[in-house]
């Protein structure tokens, strides 16, 4: 099962995330990042800036793959994931912009009807991950329906990186990007599939709230299923789950989750 670690608040959990990462490259300057957006990885980042800054660290050949993009919004849109993952991730580390990857930089905007454009979109993206030599640490946030990256309920767990129809939920959660008006929110996107995620060597799950207890229940003490994708973190024989008290209210075995997180030997890390 997956290291379940509850903490107070989402600093705590960005200073567990950004140490982590911050070590990783220290000891493999080329690290392969795996990247989301929304607002859970937001003090993550920010901890790991202030650590690459405070200790001097090489990010210069470090590369980064973010999970999903929004269809039909051009690259410079200010809520594309292009334009998100430079302000929030690149900018604040250093990155050099040319080593990090969204699913949609090949679309630049292109129309839902351009099929065959977006259809081969995926396959590529899921061909560079690979070649790049996969993903070290892929961070990763949860919706309220138990959704990662843009696997919406009944994602298949073996899936690539496609196209996808978005959750009436998802599209209400995320309108607050886009002005509380939800006919701004696009109707489909293009995202890592659950398969595509399960092959990156470390992932890094943050929640935080009582909005998300019900989605952490079913990811870590519910079954496999592909009605709450998330749960597919079970099958991955090195995931982390960072959580506040509220996030954690519903687990029945939260204080075991305390206990061996306290009892942690140093030098294991995350």
């Amino acid at each position: 099962m997956a290291e379940v670690i509850i903490v107070k608040n989402e600093e705590e959990a960005g200073e567990i995330y950004g140490r982590c990462v911050a070590d990783l490259i220290k000891a493999k300057p080329d690290a392969v990042l795996g990247l989301a957006t929304g607002s859970s990885p937001l003090a993550a980042y920010q901890a790991l800036a202030k650590i690459v800054h405070e200790e001097h660290i090489d990010v210069s050949k470090v590369r980064g793959f973010a999970l999903d993009e929004y269809l039909g919004l051009p690259l410079d849109h200010p809520q594309s994931y292009h334009s998100t993952i430079h302000r929030t991730v690149v900018e604040p580390l250093g990155l050099d912009p040319a080593k990090v990857h969204v699913p949609g930089d090949v679309l630049n905007g292109a129309p839902l009807e351009d099929g065959d454009k977006i259809a081969a979109a995926g396959p590529a993206y899921d061909a560079a991950i690979e070649a790049a030599g996969g993903i070290d640490v892929q961070i990763l946030g949860i919706g309220t329906d138990g959704h990662i990256g843009f696997n919406e309920p009944g994602s298949s767990l073996a899936s690539g990186t496609r196209v996808k129809t978005l959750a009436e939920q998802t599209r209400i959660d995320n309108a607050r990007f886009f002005d509380d008006d939800i006919n701004q929110v696009p109707t489909h996107c293009i995202t890592q599939g659950i398969g595509t995620v399960l092959k990156a060597r470390h992932l890094v799950l943050l929640a935080f709230g009582a909005g998300k207890a019900e989605a952490i229940e079913e990811t870590v003490e519910g079954g496999v299923s592909a009605f709450c994708p998330a749960s597919a973190l079970q099958l991955h024989p090195h995931a982390t789950i960072i959580i506040d008290e509220e996030a954690a209210s519903r687990l029945r075995h939260k204080d075991y989750y305390r206990y061996a997180f306290a009892h942690k030997p140093a030098w294991q890390g995350i």
